[in-house]
């Protein structure tokens, strides 16, 4: 196929163009890559979520008990909408794990001793199912087993009702019902404190002496069923036996944590990708612009010699297009590079057997069109003066540029200021539409670092105000059933225990009107020290005598205000039903939490001075000896460190931030690399024939790059701080977009470090940019670019 002359010319320039044309592709590969990345990446995690699910069968609703007979597992199957049910035997024990001087956790749950298709069954990764007749032998998480080097035939010691037993480990498990796993009352997974379980029932049962009944139940709904009124049919049942209150799917710890980042990834996908795309347009814009400026004359004569306009838009629209092209088939395959590592991350850290990584056909027609739209987007003002040049006004060359004071010169600042330094503010002064242009891509690109480093900041926040402000105890002791207040005196005793602080929790439905809530109100003294209420304000929030105090996010998912009053169902014990007055609200930034003080929820539950647990403040130098009588003391179900706490969260969270943030500054500093060499390109071009003139007449090479190059360092330092408050909107943007789930708020936090950040690297990208153009100064042709061209 013969290529026509404008197709020639269409090339030829492409090729000689090559820098600046692969810069704005890379920048607009850039943001199809993101859109690719975020997209595919979300839409793989829940195909991954909705296979693990299907195939393994994981309940939708959930219920837990003290202890039922066996035979009402025949009644809850027979509920309507009850497609299956599976009752089972669960226990929280004390872990004496080798290696770990305090005392873990673990969650035993019962198996069939034959397998066999259950719900919530396990993925066994690694060794072999138990075999009937052996109930010490168990499959534990593989995450647990990953912390500890833990293998088939080691064993871990654990405290089962009183009793130490010896569980032998014969294989590594998974299950969805333990994608994310973390203990309860936690806020980060501790894979090496906190491991899950799974036993014969037989052995379990008789371990906790439960044979013949169960304490534990889960459902799955036929299609079209009901979720609440089976809930409602389920609870009626299970009240009389200790039901704690049975819950759907979306309230599970492990789902409703993967959800919530779900969430937060979806938030994200559409808002950067958009900024980087609505650059490339600008540069696409201003390179398409420059070069129908230069082309004048050869525009005019293409149209004597009888090329309509439309070929003539054709001709420049395709430019456009190609790059366009080029820059989508760069950010798509980036994106799926990209994506699938990320997802690869992610199944890792939810614990998924497996990874459906795909990337949906409809999602690389999308990032075309996005690309083709945005290429087309930045042609079109250029295509419009190029199709309207009217031949015998393009022939005359353009009108010399209007020369003009600069206002240093009108200021009488002139012999302060050398003249290449007038020079660059004239020229600047000249072009003030050109200069204001390039300012706002060089700040898109430092918003895009601020935006894509500030979440250290947030999460930075978080820690400090929750880990340091809020909870300042060392250890949190959880006992298995709500112990008398003298336990309170026993834990004080302890070795190396300086001071003890007892919290009361217990299961709640919280109603109001339509809506409501399943969670648990934490009972506290009203003057604690070692865990207190703190809003985002770093504030400490008082227990009122009376009422309840609710988080922000719990208010507004009730609907409800200070004054309003909600309906508390306790899920234990008398399970008494009161109407509560909600006393005030706290700006918290975890969970969705309602507080009282300790006295008034002993009235409403209508006990004593009963304890759930107790913060402790420690003595560092006989922790180990704490931790030793932890060990022993039968009703301990769970010993938490805050300090393993932290570890856990830098371990976890920090990673995924991190990596996230990673990929976002790459591309910000494409997008900054991108704006400054095109502006400096152009800038060359535009002023080739006034440098190569200042060169004849003796200006030094120094001098003209100090011409040229200090145009871009004036418009990069203008662009900075036009950048750092686009940057800290773009954080607010982000903020409200994604940083608002039940399980984190994230404040709206950007150090002074974040700041210095962004603008080191777009300084950075900058020189860079000046370097690469400085070489074409020095190969500068004075003759062919003296001679004239009219």
């Amino acid at each position: 196929m013969r290529l026509s002359p404008l197709h020639r010319k269409l090339f030829r320039e492409l090729w000689q163009r090559r820098g600046q044309v692969l810069a704005i592709a890379l920048v607009m590969g850039a943001g199809i890559g993101m859109y690719v990345l975020s997209i595919s990446n979300l839409h793989s995690l829940r195909l991954t979520q909705d296979v693990y699910y299907e195939r393994y069968r994981f309940a939708e609703v959930f219920a837990n008990l003290k202890r039922a007979p066996h035979r009402l597992g025949e009644e809850i199957g027979e509920i309507p909408g009850v497609r299956r049910a599976r009752t089972r035997v669960v226990a929280q024990v004390t872990l004496d794990v080798p290696g770990l001087s305090d005392p873990a956790t673990g969650r035993l749950v019962s198996m069939p001793e034959v397998r066999r298709p259950v719900l919530n069954d396990v993925f066994l990764r690694q060794g072999r199912y138990i075999e009937p007749g052996r109930p010490d032998e168990v499959l534990v998480s593989e995450a647990f087993a990953q912390a500890h080097g833990l293998r088939p035939g080691d064993s871990v010691r654990a405290v089962i009702h009183g009793r130490r037993r010896e569980l032998v480990i014969v294989g590594l498990a998974l299950s969805p019902e333990f994608i994310y796993q973390i203990r309860p009352g936690e806020l980060v997974p501790d894979d090496s404190r906190y491991g899950i379980f799974w036993m014969g029932r037989p052995g379990l049962a008789a371990a906790l002496e439960m044979e013949g009944g169960f304490n534990d139940v889960v459902l799955q709904l036929t299609p079209g069923a009901s979720q609440e009124e089976v809930i409602d049919h389920l609870d009626r049942l299970l009240a009389p036996y200790g039901g704690l209150g049975a819950y759907g799917r979306s309230l599970h710890p492990s789902h409703w944590y993967l959800a919530n980042e779900l969430e937060q990834l979806r938030g994200m996908a559409a808002l950067v990708p958009l900024i980087f795309l609505a650059v490339a347009a600008f540069l696409l814009n201003v390179v398409l612009s420059r070069t129908v400026d230069v082309q004048r004359q050869e525009i005019a004569v293409i149209k004597a010699l009888g090329y309509s306009n439309r070929a003539v838009a054709a001709h420049f629209a395709l430019w456009s297009v190609l790059i366009s092209l080029l820059g989508a088939a760069l950010g798509i395959g980036l994106g799926a590079w990209l994506g699938h590592g990320l997802a690869t991350m992610y199944a890792s850290f939810f614990r998924f057997p497996i990874l459906e990584y795909v990337l949906p056909g409809m999602v690389v027609v999308q990032g075309l069109a996005l690309s083709l739209a945005a290429g087309l987007g930045g042609a079109l003002s250029a295509v419009r003066r190029a199709v309207h040049m009217v031949p015998a006004e393009a022939m005359r060359p353009p009108l010399p540029a209007r020369y003009r004071e600069t206002w240093i010169e009108r200021a009488g600042l002139k012999r302060y200021v050398s003249q290449p330094a007038r020079m660059i503010f004239r020229n600047l002064q000249r072009h003030p539409g050109r200069a204001a242009l390039s300012v706002a891509g060089i700040a898109a690109a430092v918003g895009l670092l601020v935006v894509g480093t500030f979440t250290v900041d947030s999460m930075g926040a978080i820690i400090e105000q929750q880990f340091f402000v809020a909870q300042r105890f060392d250890v949190m002791v959880t006992a298995v059933e709500p112990v008398s207040h003298r336990a309170l005196h026993e834990l004080g005793r302890l070795p190396g225990v300086v001071h003890a602080e007892p919290f009361r929790s217990v299961p709640v439905r919280l109603r109001a009107g339509p809506r409501s809530r399943q969670t648990s109100i934490l009972g506290q003294v009203p003057d604690a020290e070692l865990s207190r209420l703190v809003g985002r304000d770093r504030r400490v929030v008082s227990l009122p005598p009376e009422g309840l105090v609710l988080s922000a996010k719990l208010a507004d998912i009730l609907a409800v205000a200070p004054g309003d009053a909600v309906r508390v169902e306790v899920l234990e014990g008398r399970r008494p039903v009161a109407r509560v007055a909600v006393a005030r609200l706290v700006d918290d930034y975890m969970g969705t939490n309602a507080y009282m003080a300790a006295p008034a929820l002993h009235r409403l539950l209508g006990e004593g001075e009963s304890l759930s647990g107790a913060y402790l403040a420690v003595d560092e130098a006989q922790e180990d000896r704490l931790y030793e009588r932890l060990k022993a003391t039968p009703g301990v179900a769970g010993v938490t460190r805050k300090r393993a706490i932290l570890d856990s969260f830098d371990d976890t969270i920090a990673e995924m931030v991190g990596t996230m943030r990673a990929v976002t500054v790459l591309f910000a500093a494409i997008i900054a690399f991108g704006v400054v060499y095109n502006a400096a390109r152009i800038s060359l071009a535009e002023r080739g024939r006034e440098l190569a003139t200042l060169r004849v007449i003796g200006f030094t090479r120094p001098e003209i790059t100090y011409i040229l190059l200090g145009d871009l360092a004036v418009i990069t330092l203008l662009a900075l701080p036009v950048g750092l408050v686009f940057g800290y909107a773009l954080a607010a943007l982000t903020i409200a977009g994604a940083g608002d789930n039940e399980a984190f708020r994230m404040p709206l936090m950007v150090l002074p470090r974040t700041y210095a950040f962004a603008c080191l690297t777009t300084l950075a990208a900058a020189v860079f940019s000046g370097l690469l153009v400085r070489r074409r100064i020095d190969r500068l042709d004075l003759v062919a670019v003296l001679k004239t061209r009219e």
